[in-house]
C-alpha cells in the first residue's frame, strides 16, 4: 500500500502512467489499420482479378470498419505529440535533433499520402475509375507501412541508439542519418511489428467471420473473410515465431538486462534453464515457484546448450528493468504467438480431412474467442519491449528521472484522470460501434446509400448520383 501511494504523488511515475494510457489506447488502431489497409488492396484486387461482387461487398464493409479506426488513430495519436512537449520536455530537447526529424518525416511521407488518397478510397469509387481507385488503395496501404517504418525507427533507435554525437549543450545530434534510421535492432523490430499487424487483423477479421459462419454456415463473405484469416496465420504465424527470436537474439546482444528480466534470472548461468512460470521477486532477487526445463533458455537464446546467460544481478540494482511485469508480459505475447500458430494449422487440418471450414464448429468457437487476440499480444510486448527499456528513455544513455518535465504531482493525477474519463468515453463509444458494424456483417448496399452525398435542398431530396441522368447537381 505505501508504495503505491508513493506512486500516485511520484511525478515521473505518473508521467509513465499517463503516457502508458494514451499509448496503450493510439498503439491498438494503427496495428489495425496497416493490417486493414493491405487487407482492403487484397480485396479491391481480387475484385477487378475474378470480377465476382463478394469481394467488391467485402471491401465496402471493412473499408467503413477502416474509415473509424483510421479516424481514432489519428486523435489519439495527436493527444502523445501534446504529450512529449508537456510531461518530457527534457526529453524532448535532448533528443529533439534526432528525433524530430524522424516524427516530421512520417508525417510527410506516411500520413500525407494515407490523408491524401484516403478521401479517394472511401468516396472516389464512382468518379475515377477502378483503376485509380485501386492506385489509391494500394497507396493507403503503402503509407500505412511508411508510417511503421518511422515510427518504429525512433522506437529502435531510443532503444539502439546510433549514429549520434553529442553538442556542448547536451544534446544528442544526428552524425550518420543512415546509421540513426538503421540503428541495430530496427530491423528486427519492423518485420516483428508489421507482421503483428498483420496477424492483428488476420484474427479480427476471422472472428467476424466465424461469428457469422455460426449462424450461417452459407453465408458466402463470412466463409471468404474466415478463409482468408485462417490462410494468413497459418502462413504468417510461424515466420512471427522466427521473427521473434531473431529479435530475442538482437536484444540478447544490445539490450541483456531486458532479456533477463524477460527469462526471469538473477544469477548468471551457463546451461540456463527456461523458466515457464514463477513469480519473479526483485527485493530477494528470485523467482519464486519457478517451473523449469533445465537447459532450454540457454539453448533459445543462445542456441548452445550450454551458453552463459547473465542474470539481472549482474547490474546495479538502479540500472535493472522491474521483471515481473516483464516476466508476465512476456509469456503473455508468447502464448498468444503459439495459439495462433495453433488456430492456423487447425484450419489447414480442416480444410484438407475435416469437412471443410464452415462445418468446423469448433474452430469457429475458438476463432471468435481468438478475435482480441491480436490486440492483447501488440500490448503485451509493448510493455516487454518499453518496460524493459527502464529506468531508460535512451537505453543507457539517458535516464527516465532525467528526461521528465517540471510538474507537480497534482497536475499530472489530475490530468490522468481526465484522459481515463474522455479515452474510455470517447474510444469506448468508437469500438462500441465497430463491434456494432462487425455484428451487422457486410451486406449488398447501393453506392447512392453508401458513398454519395445526400441533398440538403431541392425540390427533389435524394442522393446526388441520382441526379446525373437529369443534368449536372442542382438542377431540378
Amino acid at each position: 500500500m505505501d508504495g503505491l501511494m508513493d506512486s500516485l504523488f511520484d511525478p515521473v511515475m505518473l508521467a509513465r502512467i499517463q503516457f502508458a494510457f494514451t499509448i496503450s489506447f493510439h498503439i491498438i488502431f494503427p496495428a489495425f489499420t496497416i493490417g486493414l489497409a493491405s487487407y482492403l488492396a487484397v480485396l479491391e484486387g481480387l475484385w477487378l482479378w475474378k470480377k465476382d461482387s463478394v469481394y467488391l461487398d467485402l471491401f465496402d464493409f471493412w473499408k467503413k470498419v477502416f474509415a473509424i479506426v483510421f479516424g481514432m488513430g489519428v486523435v489519439s495519436g495527436i493527444v502523445m505529440s501534446y504529450e512529449f512537449g508537456t510531461n518530457w520536455s527534457v526529453f524532448s530537447d535532448k533528443a529533439g535533433p534526432v528525433i524530430g526529424p524522424l516524427m516530421g518525416y512520417e508525417v510527410l511521407s506516411a500520413f500525407f499520402l494515407e490523408a491524401g488518397f484516403l478521401g479517394v478510397m472511401l468516396f472516389g469509387k464512382e468518379r475515377v475509375g477502378p483503376g485509380l481507385h485501386f492506385f489509391a488503395t494500394l497507396m493507403v496501404a503503402v503509407g500505412t507501412l511508411f508510417s511503421a517504418f518511422w515510427i518504429l525507427s525512433v522506437n529502435s533507435w531510443m532503444q539502439t541508439p546510433a549514429g549520434y554525437g553529442m553538442n556542448d549543450v547536451g544534446q544528442f545530434i544526428p552524425v550518420d542519418w543512415w546509421a540513426v534510421v538503421f540503428n541495430p535492432s530496427f530491423p528486427y523490430r519492423l518485420v516483428h511489428m508489421v507482421l503483428a499487424a498483420y496477424l492483428t487483423t488476420a484474427f479480427a477479421v476471422g472472428a467476424v467471420g466465424a461469428w457469422h459462419l455460426l449462424r450461417d454456415r452459407d453465408n458466402r463473405p463470412a466463409l471468404i473473410m474466415f478463409s482468408m484469416a485462417m490462410w494468413m496465420a497459418a502462413l504468417v504465424a510461424p515466420l512471427q515465431i522466427v521473427a521473434g527470436d531473431l529479435h530475442g537474439l538482437n536484444t540478447l546482444e544490445h539490450q541483456p538486462a531486458k532479456i533477463a528480466a524477460m527469462e526471469g534470472h538473477y544469477e548468471t548461468r551457463q546451461g540456463a534453464p527456461l523458466i515457464l512460470f514463477g513469480l519473479p521477486d526483485d527485493e530477494a532477487e528470485v523467482t519464486r515457484y519457478a517451473v523449469e526445463i533445465p537447459k532450454l533458455g540457454s539453448y533459445i537464446l543462445t542456441h548452445d546448450w550450454d551458453g552463459e546467460l547473465k542474470g539481472l544481478k549482474s547490474w546495479p540494482k538502479e540500472d535493472r528493468p522491474p521483471a515481473a511485469l516483464i516476466f508476465w508480459s512476456f509469456r503473455i505475447m508468447v502464448g498468444l504467438g503459439f495459439a495462433m500458430v495453433l488456430i492456423g494449422f487447425w484450419s489447414l487440418i480442416h480444410r484438407r480431412w475435416g469437412g471443410g471450414l464452415a462445418n468446423a464448429r469448433l474452430l469457429l468457437r475458438a476463432s471468435v474467442l481468438m478475435g482480441p487476440a491480436g490486440f492483447v499480444a501488440i500490448l503485451a510486448g509493448w510493455i516487454t519491449t518499453e518496460v524493459g527499456r527502464q529506468p531508460f528513455t535512451i537505453y543507457g544513455l539517458l535516464r527516465t528521472a532525467e528526461s521528465v518535465s517540471p510538474l507537480e504531482a497534482p497536475a499530472l493525477l489530475g490530468s490522468l484522470l481526465l484522459f481515463f474519463v474522455v479515452y474510455t468515453t470517447v474510444f469506448g463509444a468508437g469500438i462500441y460501434y465497430v463491434l456494432k458494424v462487425m455484428a451487422k456483417g457486410p451486406s449488398r448496399e447501393s453506392e447512392d446509400e453508401m458513398q454519395v452525398p445526400t441533398r440538403a435542398a431541392g425540390i427533389m431530396p435524394g442522393a446526388w448520383q441520382a441526379s446525373k441522368s437529369h443534368g449536372h447537381p442542382g438542377q431540378g
